[in-house]
């Protein structure tokens, strides 16, 4: 690691030293020449002031038995939740159902990471204690939503980009100081769009650029992009769309820098199409998605961290277990929201009296989704409320 009187000068490394412009470690001092001009042949790389609390974050996450709270929903989205129980879009009620879920007892064993919406992060629970602080206490790290959402992407095949990347140095910089240590950025890729190679090469240009702004800035960033249920294909077009996808990806990670052990990966499963006619086992949809990772992924990333991307709560525990049968490079693990809260959030009800019951169908899932990081998981005990389906054709966070 390059000691702090070098953070500010310009490090050339050997080529040899260098992979696609990303370094898997530090290069030590010894192996750092600094020169005041380098010749144009070189590569020049400025060694992160954050580095070590990067990787030390990223480790904390990925830690045995624990995932992500994923409860970063927009304020709409979550009205739309709140909706579904009878319950009005309002400050206080959105305050209420965040208090219940971070107030969980022993949440921290079993979740190591909670992702915010900004509203959250600068939020109290209903008692004025701060969000932020409430999470920490039980050991779980802060995480905020960074993006701006999806708009059109002009030029493309009807799909999408994600915007908000102007700004997003002050943001985060404004983020870490109110005690965000990760953050999440979501695009997304539709099969049936396509997709094109312009929406891919957005998807993966915005992502690495975001990751390097939130890592110069003290974050770990979680690289998520979607590849969307929606669909008929069968399960081999998914490999196929998910392999380019994230070749693209981690090509412009590289190209931007950014520090692999400093980052979190959120990937879709290697599903068939929600649509499609043909169904996958557990053990199917483990053995396409590991081949995936393995093909496309450094060992140097700390923690694939999956998203349930609207299967039932069951479902999403069951394939998370089955990848968890063998020993994997990285730590594979779950940043599930709807997967987590589905039930916990309809035994509440909105009503006062539920929120015990409902913390405890909170604290049954996070247990659940540890046992299957584990590889653990039996499916005792679960509620028919789990097997729901919670597919939604185009969603938006």
């Amino acid at each position: 690691m390059a000691s702090a009187s070098l953070l500010k000068s310009s490090l050339v490394l050997d080529k040899f030293e260098w992979v696609k412009g990303q370094s898997l470690r530090q290069p030590s001092v010894s192996v750092v020449r600094c020169h005041p001009t380098a010749a144009p042949s070189t590569l020049i790389v400025r060694a992160g002031s954050y580095n070590d609390e990067l990787v030390k974050t990223a480790k904390t996450v990925a830690s045995p038995g624990r995932g992500i709270l994923a409860m970063d929903e927009s304020n709409a989205t979550c009205g739309k939740r709140l909706a579904s129980i009878g319950l009005e879009n309002t400050e206080a009620n959105r305050q209420a159902y965040r208090t219940l879920l971070v107030t969980a007892p022993e949440l921290g064993k079993y979740i190591s990471g909670a992702i915010l919406f900004e509203e959250t992060l600068y939020q109290s629970t209903v008692d004025g204690e701060k969000i932020v602080d409430v999470l920490v206490k039980q050991g779980i790290v802060p995480g905020i939503k960074v993006d701006k959402g999806l708009v059109p992407l002009p030029g493309s095949n009807n799909e999408s980009w994600c915007q908000g990347l102007d700004g997003l140095a002050s943001r985060a910089a404004a983020y870490y100081q109110q005690g965000a240590r990760f953050a999440k950025w979501r695009t997304v890729v539709s099969i049936p769009n396509g997709p094109s190679a312009l929406a891919v090469k957005e998807a993966a240009w915005g992502l690495a650029r975001y990751a390097a702004v939130s890592q110069d800035n003290g974050l770990v960033p979680i690289v998520e992009p979607e590849i969307l249920l929606d669909g008929e294909h069968g399960i081999d077009r998914t490999f196929e769309v998910a392999q380019k996808v994230w070749a693209e990806v981690f090509f412009y990670l590289a190209e931007n820098n950014v520090l692999f052990e400093g980052i979190l990966l959120k990937p879709s499963m290697v599903t068939p199409g929600a649509e499609s006619k043909d169904k996958a086992s557990p053990q199917t949809v483990a053995e396409y998605t590991l081949s995936l990772l393995k093909r496309r992924i450094p060992p140097a990333v700390p923690g694939i961290m999956f998203l349930s991307g609207g299967q039932s709560e069951i479902e999403a525990t069951l394939n998370l277990n089955a990848m968890n049968q063998a020993p994997n490079p990285w730590h594979v693990s779950f940043s599930y929201a709807r997967a987590l809260q589905n039930t916990c959030l309809k035994t509440w009800g909105g009503l006062p009296e539920n929120v015990k019951i409902a913390q405890d169908a909170l604290i049954q899932r996070a247990k659940s989704n540890s046992l299957a990081q584990l590889g653990k998981y039996t499916g005792e005990g679960e509620s028919e409320e789990a097997n729901q389906d919670m597919y939604v054709k185009g969603y938006t966070y």
